[in-house]
């Protein structure tokens, strides 16, 4: 009886801790998936939207306006046809590249093939490296930036590209992502994939493809 009383002892002062705690934990976890921002004069900018985010080409279009990049670069997914971008895909992009006001950007056409990320990555640094560009802002979703910086860092790095980062956060920010469901949703799957491409992908996958 004693133990019990003294596990459920333990357990209340855990809760407690972490209810009081809470402000803090849930900020460093958070900020642990984003990369550090680094705006740095670039030949071009990658806009990273996989799953469709206006804001990345607003974020896109205020570098452009400042002269940090000469061109935006935008991943779709590949047609049925190789290099071909598929009509959709590339229609979204135009849409909006257009709403955005971005000037001078164009589509990178890919496959998408799991691990997404890597193979993404490891298609568009052929694509970087045949037009000379030397050095690149990945311009990604905050909560996904950290994976989407290492990533791109490990895969470019072989080729002599330089990586910059820059986070986009919209009314979900790293102070607020426990105030709803949808925001605890997109950390808690940001944090597993995370640490899948940091402890397996990047140091299993990637030195398959001579990228570590």
């Amino acid at each position: 009886m004693r133990s019990v009383r003294k596990t459920s002892f333990a357990l209340l002062v855990f809760i407690v801790a972490a209810t009081l705690t809470s402000r803090y934990w849930t900020a460093q976890i958070s900020r642990s998936l984003i990369c550090v921002e680094d705006v740095a004069p670039s030949d071009a900018m990658l806009i990273e939207n996989f799953d469709v985010n206006y804001l990345l080409f607003e974020r896109a279009e205020t570098l452009e306006k400042a002269g940090v990049a000469r061109v935006a670069l935008v991943p779709v997914e590949v047609s049925s046809e190789p290099n071909v971008a598929n009509p959709v895909s590339q229609g979204i992009a135009e849409v909006m590249a257009r709403q955005a006001r971005l000037r001078t950007w164009r589509t990178i056409p890919i496959e998408l093939m799991e691990p997404i990320s890597l193979n993404a990555a490891l298609q568009i640094r052929s694509r970087l490296t045949a037009e000379g560009i030397k050095s690149v802002i990945v311009v990604a979703p905050g909560f996904r930036s950290r994976r989407s910086f290492l990533v791109y860092r490990t895969v470019f790095g072989g080729a002599g590209l330089a990586v910059h980062c820059v986070p986009v956060f919209g009314r979900l920010g790293p102070e607020h992502w426990t105030q709803t469901w949808h925001g605890i949703q997109e950390v808690v799957e940001e944090f597993m994939k995370l640490q899948y491409y940091r402890f397996y992908v990047l140091p299993f996958r990637a030195r398959h493809t001579g990228q570590s």
